[in-house]
């Protein structure tokens, strides 16, 4: 079926079907809903380079994909994406990944522009005054950052959880329950959510008039291997924590590895909260000993920017809004009060 096939189904001129199918704002969304539903049920896909000619629009979100010997292509990364692609799969958007040497996104960020490859761009894992967010803010191209970037004196569009608040929660059940050494297992320090959860712990810590020594905090590539001799490092040396707040369900593996391998017990010996981004492989309640979390679906939040980034391409979304969810806090049985 063509477009003009479709539009006399319909009974619509062929202009609304288009500006219909290629997110027009000015097409109202019971009209639209029928032209994609009509779409969808009758097998019609546009002509890719027709809707660019029409349009001006590929129809693409593009993601500069750093690359080279040091970069890891972690499990968080793939599940984000999954929910990102399930979105725009799902609504006729198409995903781009352009490689990149790590030293030097920036290149690349201004060809897929001004090659006009792509209608948006997303950016992952930013870090304060974050040179692609301030880059990318002059390009003119819809964008959206996952995360935050700290230090700019502009707004910008973002979507992230409160970390922060997330790990002051953690941290503060943890000295509620009579622990007063905790230890942070934690993420890549140079990036924000990593500083946004030490942030919290040590906001928690200093409201009880604690602190968090500088030896029981680790920032660590997020495996499991890393979070297994971080805890023996942790455990084995003197004045070792009662407790353990970890940035990642794939690093507690480890933790609890090397609490076993100790010959230690959670929660008998060590109390373990680690966050969990909801894997659908990989579910707290499975551990041997059920594990207390922060919780937030990274799937989810993929879905959301793809959503929001198909917003800013139709025009529906404009402006610098940032968007912060709330985690929750999840207690099972590796949390029980300091041991004695």
């Amino acid at each position: 079926m063509n477009l003009k096939q479709l539009a006399h189904m319909l009974a619509l001129s062929q202009t609304t079907v288009s500006r219909a199918l290629n997110g027009y704002p000015e097409v109202n969304e019971e009209t639209r809903r029928r032209v994609m539903d009509a779409a969808k049920r009758h097998g019609y896909r546009p002509n890719p380079s027709a809707r660019r000619l029409a349009t001006g629009k590929s129809g693409m979100i593009g993601y500069v994909l750093p690359t080279g010997a040091a970069v890891d292509i972690d499990p968080h990364f793939v599940e984000f994406l999954s929910g990102l692609g399930d979105y725009a799969r799902s609504h006729e958007l198409d995903l781009v990944l352009s490689p990149a040497d790590a030293d030097d996104q920036e290149t690349t960020y201004r060809r897929i522009v001004a090659n006009r490859q792509v209608d948006a761009v997303y950016i992952s894992s930013p870090r304060p005054q974050d040179s692609r967010v301030a880059l990318v803010s002059t390009l003119g191209i819809p964008f959206l950052v996952h995360g935050r970037s700290e230090g700019f004196d502009f707004d910008y569009p973002y979507l992230d959880i409160d970390n922060e608040g997330a790990f002051h929660e953690a941290a503060r059940l943890l000295i509620q329950l009579g622990h007063r050494r905790l230890a942070l297992i934690n993420g890549d320090d140079r990036e924000t959510f990593a500083i946004h959860r030490e942030r919290g712990v040590r906001r928690a810590l200093a409201a009880s008039g604690l602190s968090l020594g500088e030896r029981h905090v680790c920032s660590v590539v997020m495996t499991e291997e890393n979070g297994y001799r971080a805890t023996r490092r942790l455990l084995e040396e003197g004045d070792a924590p009662t407790a353990i707040a970890c940035s990642s369900l794939i690093m507690a593996l480890g933790v609890v590895r090397a609490v076993r391998d100790l010959g230690l017990t959670i929660p008998g010996d060590v109390s373990l909260i680690a966050h969990d981004d909801v894997f659908p492989w990989l579910k707290p309640e499975n551990f041997s000993v059920p594990l207390s979390t922060t919780r937030s679906s990274i799937r989810l939040a993929g879905a959301r920017v793809a959503e929001r980034l198909a917003a800013r391409i139709s025009g529906l979304e404009e402006g610098a809004r940032g968007e912060v969810w709330p985690v929750d806090l999840v207690v099972r049985g590796s949390v029980a009060g300091a041991p004695a």
